[in-house]
């Protein structure tokens, strides 16, 4: 006898349209593979010829055991370096589901930043500094993040950061925090202090005056800032477990900061509604002013100020911590700065001074080639696209980036490379800039569509109080003979400071 099984009708369905979607993910992978590699022939991509030895090959999670075991000891930057030593200056990795390409290669930076600019994006930026900044020039991306640039750029021109004179006053309450009696103090913390001072009133047009003791009242914002930046630090170590955090702390941090922001973007806001654009035009060159003519948008002024206040701060202070902490080790160089700086007789600087100190700029030059404010960068890959080099059998021909790769690159390692910089490339020696000229192997400030807009200002800021510390002090000299550890967040620093003693002129 036959038994005859009837199926429901429902079951059958559900049967016809899993085929139909298997066979439509397996028709699409065919396409994709045909055209991907129909890409590669056309653009001669070859495989890429550095690995990273994976223990781990199929999670990746050796990886990043090996990059948290680096930062928690302190070593990052250097274990970075030596993987690319080790491995090549170009290499893929794997971790967990994320392809990823890693270059200290010029030309592979080069076109990341610059030639295909198009194909990346900030990747999870947004997602972890968007509580903080909003949306910003550092935060976003394509015609939102150009629109940010053209309403920025105008305020970072030579008549807005050639403005030395509000500089002064906050040099004076630097000094007189200096000690002149043989004891040790610590230059680091003073320049971020620093830092944030000059860049609130660039900013801002009233200063938080963190250097001085008396006004209290505006401390809440510092400490409130310092907390906000070691948050959005701790976010992009977690990478994607980043979802999981919860900090009640942070978001308080993160309110006192804008909070603070709005009360002078209310200020231009009134300014605006209540003066004639003409009469507008004729205050003068406060960045918040004219920022405040381009939009009428309170959040977006808000948001541009905290995004420019991050990288004014951190970059400058970094800039000047560092170049004291390997000056003060060189009494040499600090000679020769006081011997060119001796046409001033003790005078402020002018920014045209500044521009013709050959030396000076050597000293910053160099000082930003060992230790460039932003170490290390990824972007993300959104189109199929190709790096120059890193692929076939000597590593010099072009590589294939799949839409949704990582690429980081870290400038602190390509800083160090002998073939660009020779084989001294850890000593600090201005010297080696004599004569010299660098293209994408040197990029302090990053390249391309996104260089830095404020480079610039940092540059003549960290110029102007080196040039009036060599007037104010007859030496400098160093209380730390320990090697430079690094301190990594968004920017790096010294880890132990910079520790010194100060000798009056």
């Amino acid at each position: 006898m036959i038994s005859i099984t009837y199926s429901h009708p429902g079951t059958i369905l559900i049967s016809v349209a899993i085929t139909l979607s298997l066979l439509y993910q397996f028709f699409r992978s065919i396409s994709l593979y045909v055209r991907r590699q129909k890409f590669k022939a056309e653009h001669g991509c070859q495989p890429v010829l550095h690995h990273y030895p994976h223990r781990d090959p199929i999670l990746g999670l050796d990886y990043i055991r090996a990059n948290l075991t680096a930062l928690k000891h302190k070593n990052y930057l250097n274990t970075v370096t030596k993987r690319f030593h080790d491995i090549g200056a170009t290499f893929d990795v794997r971790v967990i589901n994320q392809p990823a390409i890693v270059t200290a290669e010029p030309e592979n930076i080069k076109a990341v930043l610059a030639l295909r600019f198009q194909d990346f994006t900030l990747g999870n930026r947004p997602q972890v500094m968007g509580d903080f900044l909003g949306r910003g020039i550092f935060t976003t991306d394509g015609n939102e993040w150009a629109h940010s640039r053209a309403m920025l750029r105008p305020n970072f021109v030579k008549e807005q950061v050639g403005d030395l004179k509000a500089l002064e006053r906050h040099v004076q309450n630097l000094f007189r925090l200096i000690p002149l009696n043989g004891s040790t103090v610590d230059l680091q913390p003073l320049f971020f202090r620093f830092a944030l001072d000059s860049a609130t009133e660039f900013l801002f047009g009233d200063s938080v005056c963190s250097l001085d003791q008396s006004a209290e009242a505006n401390h809440n914002f510092g400490q409130a800032f310092n907390y906000s930046m070691g948050e959005l630090a701790l976010r992009f170590r977690l990478g994607p477990f980043m979802a999981f955090r919860r900090n009640k702390k942070a978001t308080e941090a993160f309110s006192v900061c804008r909070t603070y922001v709005d009360r002078f973007v209310d200020d231009a806001m009134k300014y605006r509604q209540n003066h004639e654009m003409k009469d507008f035009e004729k205050e003068g060159n406060l960045f918040l002013q004219e920022l405040a003519k381009t939009t009428d948008s309170k959040e977006r002024i808000r948001d541009e100020l905290l995004n420019i206040l991050v990288a004014g701060r951190d970059t400058t202070a970094s800039l000047l911590s560092h170049m004291l902490f390997e000056i003060s080790r060189k009494p040499d160089v600090w000679g020769c700065l006081q011997k060119e700086a001796s046409f001033l007789e003790g005078k402020p600087p002018t920014y045209q001074q500044l521009k013709e100190m050959k030396y000076l700029k050597f000293t910053v030059q160099e000082t930003l080639r060992l230790h460039p404010p932003v170490p290390t960068n990824v972007r993300l890959c959104v189109n199929d696209t190709v790096l120059p080099v890193g692929g076939g059998r000597f590593g010099d021909q072009p590589i294939f980036v799949p839409k949704g790769c990582l690429v980081v690159y870290t400038v602190y390692a390509m800083h160090r490379r002998k073939d660009y910089f020779g084989e001294d490339v850890e000593e600090f020696r201005p010297e080696r800039w004599e004569g010299q000229r660098h293209s994408w192997e040197y990029l302090p400030f990053n390249g391309g569509p996104r260089t830095c807009l404020g480079q610039q200002y940092a540059v003549t800021e960290a110029s102007y109080v080196l040039v009036r510390m060599l007037q104010e002090y007859k030496a400098l000299e160093t209380r730390d003979l320990q090697p430079w550890t690094e301190s990594l967040t968004l920017t790096v620093c010294s880890e132990n400071g910079v520790k010194v003693v100060a000798t009056p002129a």
